[in-house]
């Protein structure tokens, strides 16, 4: 069978069972993977060197960034302003390091040029052409092409579902150590489009499905007492938590990004309202452990988890 005809029949293949509302039973969304051709590129580099992008005033870049480091520790780079995006604009940016995960924080001083501001992770690559290749190969839509920023190439792109994510590149290559827990990219999706999301970026990332639970709890959402499916996904860009819904949220939940992961979490919040945070959902117990939401100044919102969560 060719090339051209595998990749028809995977789609079609796709196509039925979301048609039919069958798109997540057992096997049928790893046979259409397994029907189209595997990337052959990894250009992952570490979860160390994966940013949540975070977009605040410039009031609030001080306040923002002193919370949360006195919050889970580490550093934040000098700060500076940049033109970051491929048409003219200014923002103070800097990177805040912390044990637990890394941040691109950015006050633009101009108005954020579209797309821009709704991208809510970089991840740097090997190669930006062969990472903008392997994901529009995978699925994903090239929704700025790559440009020069002052110390490398940057590129946006967007999954089925709606999520964002930059892809970048250094001219000079940086080195971090690993992080001591590597924090979640939360995402947020339907039914309709949730499996379709998942066999296109794990072809991209070259990662692998930890679980597939469909009856997780719910209360970790916002809504005790009910079910829900929760994907758990790991790469060689870090974890990726998906949770498949009806979009039907309480506040605050689908407003987080990322999760983080500490050892004592009722201390690590206490540290965070000591700093100027607000906690808006209480710590959540589960089989599992505890799960709470907090804002920082400038309205980062959250999630913080300890160790036995996942």
């Amino acid at each position: 069978m060719s090339r051209i005809s595998v990749s028809r029949l995977a789609a079609a293949v796709a196509l039925v069972c979301v048609l039919l509302g069958t798109a997540s039973a057992p096997g049928v969304a790893q046979a259409a993977a397994e029907l189209k051709p595997a990337a052959s590129t990894n250009v992952s580099v570490g979860p160390q060197y994966d940013t949540t992008h975070v977009y605040v005033s410039n009031e609030d870049i001080d306040a923002f960034v002193n919370s949360f480091l006195a919050t889970f520790g580490g550093k934040a780079s000098p700060r500076a302003v940049f033109t970051v995006t491929p048409t003219p604009s200014k923002t103070a940016s800097q990177y805040v390091q912390t044990p637990v995960g890394m941040l691109s924080v950015f006050a633009f001083q101009t108005p954020i040029p579209y797309p821009f501001g709704d991208e809510r992770t970089g991840y740097l690559v090997t190669d930006m052409d062969k990472a903008v290749h392997a994901a529009h190969a995978a699925g994903a839509d090239v929704i700025v092409e790559p440009f020069d920023d002052p110390i490398g190439k940057d590129a946006l792109i967007r999954w089925p579902g709606g999520l964002n994510m930059q892809l970048y590149w250094h001219t000079k290559a940086p080195s971090y150590g690993p992080l001591e827990s590597v924090p979640d990219n939360r995402v947020y999706m339907s039914r309709t489009s949730v499996d379709n999301f998942v066999r296109r970026f794990v072809r991209f990332s070259q990662g692998k499905i930890v679980s597939d639970d469909r009856h997780a709890d719910s209360g970790v959402i916002g809504r005790p007492g009910e079910t829900m499916r929760c994907i758990r996904i790991e790469s060689g860009f870090g974890k990726m938590m998906v949770f498949v819904t009806d979009g039907k949220l309480p506040f605050p939940f689908g407003r987080e990004t990322t999760g983080y992961q500490v050892t004592d979490l009722a201390a690590t919040l206490a540290k965070a309202e000591a700093a100027g945070a607000k906690v808006l959902f209480t710590p959540y117990q589960t089989d599992k452990g505890k799960t709470s939401i907090v804002e920082f100044p400038g309205g980062y919102i959250a999630e913080i988890h300890d160790t036995t969560a996942q």
